[in-house]
């Protein structure tokens, strides 16, 4: 055990802000088998009469997914959404560069928000539109197809494609990852900016209160981080709503103690867009604040895929490959559950973020074709804080003992947040980083009117690469941990050794 206790104190009146419910968001890409063989797969034996399959859209729901970004990623950036509209026996087969991969469209826009309506109410669109190869024309025919009632030739070939009422899609991606030399039409932060101010513009005036996101950095180590955000910023400031921020984790040159501390990246990352966000506004002298999109983050073994690319035949150009197949760990789910940390931590100025993404592709949902669906090691975090996170955000300061890390230094071994639901209830999300030690903790409970431990739950094992796998779906699951307490105002509990912690308090 750790020699010393970590602590902190929770007050109702030291708040950071409202979680958003739309942080709890997902991806859904055409690539490798997240589409096909994935949520949709007609002829399985659990397909619906449209071809979703009913154990993922279970699965899905008991995920609790609100936000659903669509349809990419890297393959929105060649994607034309006229493709992707009417019978799906007359939609034509493309070749999709981001991937190499060919693309059937037999899955499409009408598809996707059919998805959608099976997931539940709680899920909304979030819809991107191609500025790699197409530009502001193209962007609103898609939005005047989705979004306009009736009366017009686009809007009229929607009903008649079997949609009578409009898609209603609010929230709208101005390209992905722009700023990346991997990115189909990759232009430059003046380029983008340019694009992007003048594809929001002609959106608002087809519905001024359409919400918008434009392209930050695709991860802040990009050498032009934090230049793009300011350029692309002074051009289209008054035009959007959000940047968005992209983050990937593996470890590095196996080194699992910086890989743990993935989060202190995330958290500097979300600060410092924040402050360029700032700089730009103050500068323009506008007091509008721009929000952040954290629409693509996860641990992701990329260093896999880059050797799967380099061995791959570039004359075949395979239907629904299995791509990023990533099989998550304990301790991949461990650091998981550290950046959703990171995620509600600064809940008042990030209020979406996609998990990227949902099904087969580096996901917390895996599939079978013609065979059964499980849970990855990572969904059970991604439920946890869907299902106990909504509320006000605690502000929380931990004295924690501090371990040696490569990248960031000396590291907490504590990461926690907490948050408050409107019936008073108290939840607090912990991860102990200590891969050897358990973790004694103490929580002081200021003003909360609380005197009871309704659960702790932990995800933890002895073996840290133990995982879920179509042999073994249900190897690792949370468990109830012993021994928490709450007298005289304090919580104490010992969390285990590299572990993801849910507890309780009412």
């Amino acid at each position: 055990m750790s020699n010393s206790t970590a602590r902190f104190t929770l007050d109702p009146a030291f708040t950071v802000g409202e979680v958003d419910p739309r942080l709890f968001g997902s991806f859904v890409e055409h690539l490798g088998r997240c589409v096909y063989t994935g949520i949709f797969e007609p002829g399985h034996p659990a397909a619906d009469a449209a071809g979703l399959r009913t154990d993922v859209l279970g699965l899905v729901r008991e995920l609790g997914v609100t936000a659903l970004r669509y349809p990419g990623g890297n393959f929105v950036s060649g994607y034309r959404w006229e493709d992707s509209v009417g019978p799906a026996e007359d939609r034509p087969r493309r070749l999709d560069l981001a991937w190499h991969s060919t693309e059937t469209n037999r899955f499409g826009l009408a598809e996707y928000i059919a998805f959608l309506r099976a997931v539940g109410p709680q899920a909304e669109p979030m819809m991107a539109v191609n500025l790699g190869t197409r530009g502001v024309a193209e962007a609103l025919e898609l939005q005047e197809y989705a979004n306009h009632p009736a009366g017009t030739a686009l809007a009229d070939l929607r009903a008649a494609h079997g949609d009578k009422d409009p898609y209603g899609i609010r929230l709208w991606c101005l390209g992905n990852e722009m700023d990346g030399p991997w990115q189909t039409g990759h232009k430059t932060a003046a380029e983008y900016g340019r694009l992007a101010a003048e594809t929001a513009r002609a959106m608002r005036q087809l519905d001024p209160d359409v919400e918008l996101v434009a392209c930050g950095s695709s991860s802040q180590a990009m050498p032009t981080f934090a230049s793009w955000e300011a350029t692309v910023l002074e051009e289209t400031y008054d035009l959007v709503d959000y940047i968005s921020l992209h983050a990937y984790y593996e470890p590095e040159d196996g080194d699992l103690d910086s890989f743990l501390a993935s989060a202190v990246d995330m958290e500097s990352f979300i600060d410092n867009v924040v402050a360029t966000c700032d700089h730009v506004g103050a500068r323009l002298k506008s007091k509008k604040r721009i929000k952040l999109s954290f629409d693509e983050w996860n641990v992701w073994y990329t260093s896999r895929w880059e050797a799967h690319a380099q061995a791959h035949d570039p004359a075949d150009w395979p239907e629904a490959p299995r791509l990023l197949e990533d099989n998550y760990s304990v301790l991949d789910a461990v650091v998981f559950g550290s950046l959703l940390i990171a995620l509600l931590r600064h809940a008042d100025r990030v209020t979406v973020a996609c998990l990227a993404q949902l099904v087969n592709v580096i996901a917390p949902i895996m599939t079978e074709p013609g065979g059964p669906a499980w849970r990855q090691t990572t969904f059970f975090p991604f439920a946890q804080a869907s299902r106990h996170g909504r509320g006000q955000v605690l502000d929380v300061r931990v004295d924690s003992p501090t371990y040696d890390t490569r990248r960031f230094g000396p590291t907490d071994l504590l990461h926690a947040t907490a948050v408050r639901a409107d019936d008073g209830t108290v939840t607090v999300f912990a991860v102990n980083r200590d891969r050897a030690d358990a973790l004694p903790l103490e929580v002081a409970l200021t003003g909360l009117g609380l005197t009871t431990v309704v659960e702790h739950s932990v995800l933890a094992d002895a073996d840290p690469d133990a995982r879920n796998t179509l042999a073994d779906p249900e190897r690792v699951a949370p468990h109830p941990a012993e021994g928490t307490t709450l007298t005289d105002g304090v919580l104490g509990a010992v969390l285990e050794p590299l572990s993801w912690n849910v507890i309780r308090l009412a």
